[in-house]
């Protein structure tokens, strides 16, 4: 039997599962918020063109308006200033865009500090239980986020010294980026960075040392919780947009039921 006849079977058996890791996407889907003076993107939105009426006895279609970066999405290399010469979305190749998942869960570390970082220390510890990262791989940060992505406010958990969301330190971010054989980082966060990246060096690291490095990030991810540390496959779905600087995503993970 061939592997994609295996593959085949096992979906229509119900022996191998997918997992849906993408938040809906509507105009309440929490977004990024830049502080001034920076502009941010626009949120998601239908605008109706025809819906079985006059503009379109038998049918129904919209317009879509949104920005590239938002709901669970991809950023290519040329989103940063350190990947400006690298890919955009259309150029990232299918078969970087699936690949093994990497589960690390900080959770409970998270429940007791929102300002988490992630450092080599916690990884190379994952790596002493279940193994090296894997070569085309993601690294899946695991914090717990997702249970604030219908929530605009929880979700970005903003006050006067900023934005508090979990992330990766820069040391952490530069290790991934060049001594790894990752394809990219997926967290549940709204960026790949933490919430007050702005204040690290270099600023958001994960966006500067990854995209930089021809690695990609993935957002707000959902249900990670239901995947295991090892053993699931990962495939990112994101609009082959020219020129794009990233693309909202479907994301699904298969595994074993």
């Amino acid at each position: 039997m061939s592997l994609t006849t295996s593959l085949a079977t096992a979906l229509a058996e119900g022996s191998l599962k997918i997992v849906d890791l993408t938040n809906t996407l509507s105009a309440e889907t929490p977004t990024l918020r830049l502080p001034e003076p920076f502009p941010n993107l626009i949120d998601f939105r239908l605008e109706e063109v025809a819906a079985y009426n006059e503009s379109g006895p038998f049918w129904k279609h919209h317009n879509i308006h949104t920005g590239e970066h938002i709901g669970t999405h991809i950023d290519a290399p040329v989103h940063w200033a350190s990947g400006k010469e690298g890919k955009d979305v259309s150029q990232i190749e299918p078969e970087r865009l699936i690949g093994p998942a990497a589960v690390l869960d900080v959770s409970a570390a998270v429940a007791q500090n929102a300002d988490f970082l992630l450092e080599v220390e916690h990884v190379k510890a994952w790596e002493a239980e279940h193994g090296p990262l894997p070569a085309n791989g993601w690294l899946l940060l695991r914090t717990g986020w997702d249970k604030y992505a219908d929530d605009k406010e929880a979700f970005l958990n903003a006050d006067e010294s900023g934005s508090h969301t979990p992330g990766i330190s820069s040391a952490c971010a530069k290790w991934l980026a060049e001594e790894t054989e990752l394809s990219g980082y997926g967290v549940e966060t709204v960026g790949i960075d933490q919430g007050n990246a702005a204040e690290l060096d270099p600023p958001f690291p994960a966006h500067y040392f990854l995209l930089g490095s021809d690695k990609y990030g993935i957002t707000s991810l959902q249900n990670l919780d239901k995947l295991p540390a090892t053993g699931a496959i990962l495939v990112v779905a994101p609009l082959p947009i020219v020129g794009g600087t990233g693309s909202p995503a479907r994301v699904y993970a298969l595994l074993d039921s």
